[in-house]
């Protein structure tokens, strides 16, 4: 596969890359699905456009500094190019909590359901990262262990590294090495298709972002081992010989955790047949005027999220349902 040009156009002398294109096209598209799904849960086009004035500079701004904390031996000596980041050097789990973190206080703030939100913004966040990681491609980063075997060195299993290039901190003679960041790429696309035919079907507030964690999680936890470029949380070499990789042990923790949170839950729904934390039901009736439900009232029945409705709404108006299905 021939590796292409970093830059993709120069205006007034100065460089445009592809890495840059690729990140702008990528939030360009996870705010128009964010449109979509924000219509759908009854979001204003001015909350979820404001949320993404939020989210984004806040999410691109922990990335930077996330990246930059775990360098920090090169930036103190550097400090200038902490504002190169077109030059990549952005981690994506810095994004992750710089953007959450922006979300939370916007919405405490404007007095909205963070989880309602956050589900508006997971699918296009996972195909926003399917479409960025080929920027890692266009600036020869995020690639993986070097492949020795003449019959692999072949694209999407491995990718050709031009020039001078380190692996694990070390000079590496090898060019061709896994192709780490399209293995992430084609996952993300896998769990947007998910996600995207699934989130009409999800019973909960926050159960997209609860399957985005868990499936995303599971891939970084595993790809993450095969990287060149890691940040570690302990160096290789030291009393733990292959070191701790901070994207690996966050990947495990989010994974754990929001698997026992869902199959405990599950039991727990399974066993009192209803819904339990977050109850939707509760919420859009407290919105309508209604008497609010208790989240864990016997009036929110478990069948009644499966399809049919509670007794207590058939006799609203055909309007409303109408919303509920646009």
């Amino acid at each position: 596969m021939i590796n292409p040009d970093r830059v993709a156009f120069t205006i007034f002398g100065k460089d445009i890359y592809w890495y840059g294109i690729l990140m702008a096209a990528g939030i360009l598209i996870a705010l128009w699905l964010a449109l979509r799904e924000g219509k759908r849960k009854n979001l204003s086009e001015d909350t979820i456009m404001d949320t993404a004035l939020v989210v984004i500079p806040s999410g691109l701004l922990g990335a930077r500094l996330y990246y930059v904390l775990f360098e920090w031996g090169y930036y103190i000596k550097h400090p200038l190019e902490i504002l190169y980041v077109w030059e990549g050097g952005l981690a994506f789990y810095g994004c992750v909590l710089g953007g959450l973190l922006g979300l939370v206080l916007y919405a405490r703030h404007k007095k909205l359901r963070t989880l309602r939100l956050f589900d508006c913004l997971a699918p296009g966040l996972v195909l926003a990262q399917a479409i960025g990681r080929w920027g890692n491609f266009f600036n020869q980063e995020a690639y993986g262990l070097p492949v020795l075997n003449g019959e692999m060195m072949w694209f999407p299993f491995a990718v050709r590294i031009d020039g001078l290039h380190y692996f694990n901190g070390e000079l590496c003679s090898m060019p061709f090495h896994l192709a780490t960041f399209f293995y992430e790429s084609a996952w993300c696309l896998l769990v947007f298709l998910f996600l995207w035919s699934q989130r009409k079907k999800f019973k909960h507030d926050g159960d997209a972002v609860l399957w985005y964690v868990l499936l995303y999680g599971f891939e970084r936890m595993l790809v993450e081992g095969l990287r060149a470029d890691s940040l570690y949380l302990i160096a290789p070499g030291g009393w733990i010989r292959e070191g701790i990789r901070v994207s690996q042990l966050l990947s495990f923790v989010a994974v754990a955790a929001v698997l026992a949170f869902m199959l405990v839950r599950r039991a727990r729904e399974k066993r009192l047949g209803r819904l339990i934390w977050p109850a939707p039901l509760a919420e859009e009736a407290a919105e309508e005027g209604e008497q609010p439900l208790e989240e864990n009232s016997e009036a929110v029945e478990f069948e009644a999220q499966e399809g049919d409705a509670p007794e207590a709404r058939e006799e609203e108006p055909a309007a409303h349902e109408e919303d509920e299905l646009g």
